[in-house]
């Protein structure tokens, strides 16, 4: 099968989505594809290929930092010419599947999903609508939770257009909460505040940028994350932390956390969450041809809140689901190859 893997990309998860690719690309010639690995942010977007098996492929790291939102500018101009026309767009008409490990931006809220499904080209991973329902962090929780699902009282706010309005300002006068952009990914720009003033000074440097901000109640507890590949979920992870955020440092650097795969619970609160991540993988229009990731915080009685839902979630050799699937049995090359097989059956 000649698959093109689309990674690299405009969002703050650049270079987690151009470590995924190259994981993708390594796997997929294991399994006897040919394979050409595009960044359509890049100046020249052909990282690599045709592959064909046999060839070697090298990894990249993931940096300390994600890139400035300048660069991310530079590139997201870049990534929009690539893929509404020219030799990228029929580069991708020419594959059997599109492999998408877009993590973020433009790659994970649905916009280049619509693009391939215009095109009339298959991809792997959730159709446009459902990635635009997982993106935006608030619109997610309200759907999880009108199925039924338990989810935090939350507020959102626009920095540039107003003060901080009265249902945030209640929040933050509560207690701690937990502030990050409604709309990005690898908990990029996550920060706990506990105080109306440090909530300023976050919301003082984010102004400029039009970045609207979900606020939400800090969850003390433990913290657990789920995958679901096509019907199947995988076995719980638990995420012991060091540091009182999940961010973006701590997700990719070693030893900024702990990930426990089968988490130490008892079977009754595995399967609660399992059964928790399914529901709201369903209810968000994800079907039995995709897959997702989703995260909890369980307080002291154990009972579980779901966070968010994870549309593209990372699939470097680090990440956390394929750390699960390593939990269920598969070696990484067999959770590559079953997602190609739910986005071609």
């Amino acid at each position: 099968m000649r698959v093109v893997i689309l990674s690299g990309g405009e969002s703050s998860e650049r270079d987690v989505s151009l470590a995924s690719g190259w994981s993708v690309a390594r796997a997929l010639l294991e399994r006897g594809h040919e394979v050409t690995l595009v960044d359509p942010a890049a100046a020249v977007p052909v990282l690599a290929g045709p592959l064909r098996p046999g060839d070697t492929v090298e990894g990249v790291a993931v940096g300390k930092e994600p890139p400035s939102r300048a660069e991310r500018h530079r590139l997201r101009s870049r990534l929009h010419a690539s893929l509404t026309g020219g030799p990228v767009l029929e580069l991708l008409r020419g594959a059997d599947l599109v492999f998408l490990a877009l993590h973020g931006g433009w790659g994970e809220d649905g916009h280049v999903q619509a693009v391939l499904e215009m095109a009339g080209v298959p991809f792997t991973g959730a159709d446009s609508a459902t990635c635009a329902a997982a993106w935006h962090k608030g619109r997610t929780q309200a759907v999880l939770g009108a199925a039924g699902l338990r989810v935090a009282e939350r507020a959102l706010w626009r920095p540039a257009a107003s003060d901080v309005p009265p249902d945030v300002e209640r929040l933050v006068t509560a207690g701690p909460v937990v502030a990050k952009p409604v709309a990005d990914g690898s908990s990029v720009s996550v920060h706990r505040v506990d105080s109306l003033s440090q909530l300023a000074q976050i919301a003082a440097e984010l102004r400029s940028e039009e970045v609207e901000l979900m606020v939400e109640p800090f969850l003390p507890g433990r913290e657990f994350t789920v995958a679901v590949v096509g019907d199947q979920v995988l076995p719980v992870i638990e995420i012991e932390l060091t540091t009182p955020v999940f961010d973006y440092t701590a997700k990719y650097q070693p030893g900024a956390a702990v990930e426990v795969c089968p988490a130490r619970i008892p079977d009754a609160l595995a399967s609660r969450l399992q059964e928790s991540a399914l529901r709201a993988h369903r209810a968000l229009g994800f079907g039995s041809g995709t897959y997702s990731r989703t995260d909890f915080r369980c307080d002291a009685a154990g009972e579980p809140t779901c966070l968010e839902v994870n549309a593209l979630p990372g699939l470097t050799a680090t990440s956390l689901v394929p750390l699960a699937a390593t939990g269920a049995g598969w070696t990484y090359p067999d959770l590559i190859q079953r997602i190609v097989d739910l986005a071609t059956r």
